[in-house]
């Protein structure tokens, strides 16, 4: 088992019990009681990450929640992998195929599904069939109807903060530098007021650069109670989802191919295409920053006009409720929620690589395996972190470190070499 998935399972293990214990945390559970809230989560099995359907005692909902207290969303990680043996997960190819499948012959069963699927190589024979039924029942593929037809309901959350809808949108080309380059826009709308509380414009969709709108959200608007968003590649890993455990917020996905469940947020490209990026005069924008800087005042106008859904402007309703949402304790813990992780084992000559590039680290961490966190995209900020505090990294240098003394190497005198031939 590799550092990645080693790192992606314990993230996705951390994120699901937060998201069990996550309304004791915030203070919104409906019950009576803490211990009732926890006797009435674990009455019924619960089924894991991994597929597996447990039961769990309400004692375990308890000590989740005094861990998270004293050691953060680090406290929920594993030690190590505990799903050895077990199915593995079915990839995104294999996914689409069993919707089409569903769709075009709806009655075959998850049997007759697997052997397709393993027939025309989607899937290894090691995969058993029961990864497929599981699959099936989870999305609600068992009827002979629709399979894409889902079941829906209006709904909104009560006040503000209590779930934010995040979304990427293509924007047209721009032309900068002579290079003709596809925007991405990234928006984040609060369910309940529809502020659009964070926005950007990107020339890559990335993970990194939805973290960084997500980061100046929570900076001005305070920590959301759940975060919805979709599949695709910037909201679905094991970073993101480190970080929502770490300022104390759940992450939600759609279901896959499912992107119309978050209708609040994409009323809102409908809108903002139809009454504002249709009519710009693209030939006016230069840059990203010009793009960036007319996106902003037009997000300024939105949160500010009137809402027929809500007979008021987003501002109006975000202010009515705005005390309700928890605020980050400081700059500084807002930045370490932020920074991203890897794991690591320092090589024998006190380095790691990170992205094919070395970096030279302190030698006690010879042989170990260490926790980096860094800032995306800003490797010297990157820091290995233990028990014991924080200790940066730097790009390695051979050129410097052969000129580097060891204190276990004895210096040579070269004057004396070859002194018998003189």
């Amino acid at each position: 088992m590799n550092t990645n998935e080693t790192m992606n399972h314990a993230a996705k293990t951390a994120q699901f019990k937060f998201g069990l214990i996550a309304p004791v945390i915030q203070g919104l559970f409906p019950d009576a009681s803490r211990t009732a809230f926890y006797k009435r989560v674990a009455e019924k099995p619960i089924e894991f990450p991994d597929g597996s359907v447990r039961e769990i005692s309400f004692k375990t909902l308890e000590r989740w929640v005094s861990a998270y207290q004293r050691g953060g969303i680090d406290a929920l990680m594993p030690v190590e992998r505990s799903d050895k043996g077990t199915t593995r997960v079915l990839p995104d190819t294999a996914i689409e195929e069993i919707y089409r499948l569903k769709k075009e012959f709806p009655r075959l069963n998850a049997t007759q599904i697997h052997s397709q699927l393993v027939q025309n190589g989607f899937i290894p024979a090691a995969v058993s069939v029961c990864a497929v039924q599981r699959f099936i029942k989870k999305n609600d593929l068992k009827s002979a109807r629709n399979p894409n037809l889902r079941d829906r309901k209006a709904f909104e959350e009560d006040a503000f903060g209590r779930m934010w809808q995040a979304d990427t949108c293509y924007f047209p080309h721009i032309s900068e530098d002579g290079r003709s380059r596809r925007v991405y826009a990234v928006c984040i709308i609060d369910d309940h007021s529809r502020l659009i509380v964070g926005a950007g414009l990107f020339y890559s969709d990335s993970a990194a650069n939805f973290q960084s709108v997500l980061k100046a959200a929570v900076a001005t608007y305070g920590i959301p109670a759940k975060l919805y968003t979709d599949n695709g590649a910037p909201y679905v890993n094991d970073q993101l989802s480190l970080i929502c455990g770490a300022i104390g917020t759940v992450l939600l996905h759609t279901k896959v191919r499912d992107g119309a469940s978050k209708a609040k947020i994409e009323r809102f490209w409908r809108t903002t295409k139809e009454r504002w990026l249709y009519g710009l005069d693209m030939e006016s924008v230069h840059s990203l920053k010009d793009f960036n800087t007319i996106f902003r005042e037009y997000i300024r106008s939105y949160n500010t006009t009137f809402h027929s859904g809500i007979e008021c402007t987003p501002f109006d309703r975000y202010r009515a409720s705005k005390e309700q949402v928890r605020p980050p304790k400081s700059r500084e813990w807002l930045d370490q929620c932020f920074l991203n992780r890897i794991t690591r084992k320092v090589r024998k000559d006190a380095t790691v690589s990170i992205d094919k590039v070395s970096f030279d680290v302190p030698m006690q961490f010879i042989g170990r395996t260490v926790d980096i966190r860094f800032r995306p995209g800003e490797m010297d900020s990157a820091l290995i972190c233990t028990e014991d505090g924080q200790f940066p990294l730097r790009q390695t240098n051979k050129n410097e470190n052969c000129r580097t003394r060891r204190n276990n190497t004895p210096s040579i005198d070269y004057s004396r070499l070859g002194a018998s031939h003189v």
